[in-house]
């Protein structure tokens, strides 16, 4: 990876409201605040609207919360968005995501282990990636699973992180620090 096109602001770039809201993402996710953040809080309103948008599909959706994981890290690791992965991967074990699973979704929705609701959304998840559409047969596999508010969702959840990981390979965002946490007697 290369140097970044646009640099994580401060708080004179971003404001108090976004700096104050990239720290308590940072706290959350246990790293300093999200270089994705940062940098995108240089648009103050954008930002703003964006995490409002982006809180509604994570964690704020209708989906399981694992299923949610799943989608973003098969888009991550469709795109080749290390950034987006290693976050996700980390949010995805809070959900219930474990390191089998994430073996298992770098082969795919036709991996042995996943019950067939996943394989429905991996492979509905894979044709968004590849064709950006999905044909009869794959929609009618994945509606015999979701509702159809829920595609809906899962197609905006898939969209959504194809266009993160265009905005975090392009502009170069690096990968965030991990906060130590410390230890009894540790200073």
């Amino acid at each position: 990876m290369t140097a970044p096109r646009a640099t994580p602001g401060g708080i004179r770039e971003v404001g108090v409201v976004n700096w104050l809201a990239c720290h308590i993402a940072g706290r959350a996710t246990g790293t300093g605040p999200p270089n994705l953040f940062m940098t995108m809080a240089r648009r103050r309103g954008l930002f703003r609207g964006w995490l409002w948008f982006a809180g509604r599909l994570m964690p704020g959706g209708t989906l399981p919360r694992r299923e949610t994981e799943l989608v973003i890290l098969r888009v991550a690791h469709l795109r080749d968005c290390g950034y987006e992965f290693d976050h996700h991967v980390r949010l995805g074990r809070r959900a219930g995501v474990s390191e089998q699973d994430v073996e298992r979704l770098k082969k795919g929705p036709d991996a042995d282990g996943w019950n067939p609701r996943e394989r429905a959304v991996l492979a509905a998840t894979d044709q968004l990636h590849e064709e950006r559409d999905l044909d009869d047969e794959v929609w009618t596999r994945l509606r015999t699973h979701l509702t159809e508010g829920e595609c809906v969702e899962l197609t905006v959840l898939a969209g959504h992180y194809e266009m993160l990981a265009t905005v975090i390979t392009t502009l170069r965002v690096q990968p965030d620090r991990h906060r130590h946490r410390r230890r009894n007697g540790d200073r």
